[in-house]
C-alpha cells in the first residue's frame, strides 16, 4: 500500500504526563528530521537503526516547542509495515497539538479513526479479524475480554478459519480438476469423502456459535436483572451487589420506579446488573411506566435475580413475574432470611425453580453462595478460557451461521445425489463468507465501515 504519511494523537487528550504523536508512512523519516533536532548534532534520523530511541528538542520551524524522546521503527516491521515514527513530548493537550500541527506543516496528512490498523490490514501485517482485536482489547472491560482479544490478536480465530477455507478450496480444485480432467481426476467415492470432511467443518464451525454467548459475555458482560414485587428488598440486593448504598431503600413499596444500571465483577465475571421497579398492578402512571420497562429488560437479560420477600406470602404479583420468567436463566433470591419466613424453599421448587439461594440483604448472608451458583451457571464451576476460541463479535457470527448454510446445502447435495459441479457452487459460497472474518472476501465499504469505530490515533 502506497499513500500519503498521516499523523494523529495516540494518547488521550488529557493533561498527563506523556503524550505520544504517531506518524506513518513512505516520508515519516523526512518529516521528522524537519520538526526535530536530536541532542547529538551529527546525528541523521535517517540513518539510524529501526527499533531505537533519539532524545532532543521539537520544532516548529525556529520555535521550540518540546523536548521529547522520538522511537524509529522502519517498515516492513512496525505496526503499520511502513516506515513510522513516535514523538514522545509532555503531555500537555497544548503541547500535543503544537506538536502535530508541526508534524502537518512538515508534511503529514491528518490520520482517520483507525487508520494505523487499517494500514496494517491493507499491508498485510494482520488478517481483519485480528484488526478487530485491537479495538476489543483497547475497550475491554474485564480480564477474561482482554485475554480473549489478545488471543484473536495474535491470530488464533485467523488461523482457524484459514485452515478451514484451505480445506474447502481444496475440494474444490479437485473438482474443476476432475471436471476438466477426467481421465487423469476420478470422482470415485468422492462424495463420500466430501461428506465425511464437511461434517467436521461444520461441527467445527458450530462450536465457534455454541461459544458465540460465553464470547458475548466475556466482552460486554452478563446482562442481569433484578425483579420481584415492590418492597422484596430488589434494591437492597443492588446495594449489597455493589458495596455501597446505589439504590434508595425505604419500607416503602413503589421507592424504585425507573431503572438503575451498574457493571461489577463477581469472582471475575463481568455482570451489567439492572435494578427495575417493583412489578404489580398500579394506577401511577410514573410507576407504571418503570413496571412496564422491567418487564421488557426481561426479554433481553442473559440472568434474572428474582427477590422474593419470605416474610410476605407469594400473591398474583409473584404469579405475573413467575410467568415473564419461566424461559429465562433465574435465581430466585428468599430475601430477608433474617425474619421469620412464611415463604420456604419448597414453594419455590413446586413453582419449578431449581436454583435458589436463602439470603438477607440486611444481613449480606447467602452472598458468597449466590456468587458461586452464577460461577457455576455460567462456566461450569470455573473460568477457564485459555483453549477456547470464542467468538465476541457479531459479524464474524453471522458469517460462520451463513457458512454453515452453504455447508449443509452441500450434504443435501450429496444426499440428492447431485452432479459434482453443484457441490463447488455451495463450497465456494462457504468459503467467501469465513473469507469475510479474515478479511480476504471483504470489500472497500465494509473494511471502511470496520475501522471508523476505532479511536483516532490508533
Amino acid at each position: 500500500m502506497k499513500s500519503n504519511t498521516i499523523a494523529a494523537i495516540a494518547t488521550p487528550m488529557t493533561n498527563s504526563g506523556i503524550g505520544i504523536i504517531r506518524i506513518s508512512g513512505d516520508e515519516a523519516l523526512d518529516i521528522i528530521e524537519k520538526v526535530f533536532k536530536p541532542k547529538k548534532k551529527d546525528k541523521k534520523i535517517k540513518d539510524v537503526k529501526t527499533y531505537t530511541a533519539h532524545y532532543g528538542h521539537v520544532y516548529d520551524e525556529s520555535t521550540l516547542l518540546d523536548e521529547c524522546i522520538v522511537l524509529v521503527m522502519k517498515g516492513p516491521h512496525s505496526y503499520t509495515a511502513e516506515d513510522v515514527v513516535e514523538i514522545n513530548c509532555h503531555g500537555g493537550v497544548v503541547v500535543m497539538k503544537k506538536v502535530l500541527e508541526a508534524v502537518f506543516k512538515a508534511g503529514a496528512t491528518p490520520a482517520e479513526p483507525g487508520e494505523f490498523t487499517k494500514r496494517a490490514f491493507l499491508n498485510g501485517r494482520i488478517d481483519l479479524s485480528e484488526a478487530e482485536a485491537v479495538m476489543d482489547l483497547i475497550q475491554s472491560k474485564n480480564e477474561f475480554a482482554m485475554s480473549t482479544s489478545l488471543k484473536q490478536l495474535e491470530g488464533a480465530l485467523g488461523k482457524k478459519i484459514t485452515e478451514i477455507r484451505k480445506q474447502i478450496i481444496h475440494s474444490v480444485a479437485f473438482i474443476e480438476s476432475a471436471l476438466d480432467d477426467p481421465e487423469h481426476y476420478s470422482v470415485d467415492g468422492f462424495s463420500d469423502e466430501l461428506k465425511d470432511q464437511v461434517e467436521v467443518i461444520i461441527n467445527q464451525l458450530n462450536e465457534f456459535l455454541e461459544n458465540a454467548d460465553n464470547g458475548r459475555i466475556l466482552k460486554e458482560g452478563i446482562q442481569t436483572v433484578i425483579v420481584g414485587k415492590p418492597n422484596a428488598g430488589k434494591s437492597s440486593v443492588l446495594n449489597v451487589l455493589l458495596g455501597e448504598e446505589r439504590a434508595i431503600v425505604t419500607d416503602i413499596a413503589g421507592t424504585t420506579r425507573d431503572t438503575l444500571e451498574e457493571s461489577i465483577q463477581i469472582k471475575g465475571i463481568p455482570l451489567n446488573i439492572i435494578d427495575t421497579a417493583g412489578i404489580r398492578d398500579t394506577n401511577d402512571l410514573i410507576e407504571k411506566i418503570g413496571v412496564d420497562k422491567a418487564k421488557d429488560l426481561l426479554t433481553k437479560a442473559d440472568l434474572v435475580l428474582y427477590v422474593v420477600d419470605t416474610s410476605d406470602p407469594l400473591t398474583k404479583d409473584d404469579e405475573e413475574i413467575m410467568e415473564l420468567i419461566e424461559d429465562k436463566q433465574t435465581i430466585v433470591l428468599l430475601n430477608k432470611a433474617d425474619l421469620d419466613q412464611v415463604v420456604k424453599v419448597s414453594d419455590l421448587k413446586e413453582k419449578g425453580f431449581e436454583q435458589i439461594v436463602q439470603i438477607s440483604a440486611k444481613e449480606q448472608t447467602g452472598i458468597e453462595e449466590l456468587y458461586q451458583l452464577i460461577q457455576d451457571i455460567f462456566f461450569e464451576g470455573h473460568v477457564s478460557f485459555n483453549d477456547e476460541i470464542y467468538l465476541t463479535n457479531m459479524r464474524h457470527k453471522t458469517e460462520v451461521s451463513e457458512a454453515l448454510k452453504s455447508l449443509a446445502m452441500v450434504l443435501q447435495s450429496i444426499e440428492d445425489g447431485m452432479p459434482e459441479d453443484f457441490f463447488s457452487i455451495d463450497l465456494l459460497d462457504a468459503y467467501e463468507h469465513l473469507g469475510f472474518i479474515t478479511g480476504e472476501s471483504v470489500g472497500e465499504d465494509l473494511v471502511n465501515e470496520i475501522f471508523a469505530e476505532f479511536c483516532m490515533g490508533k
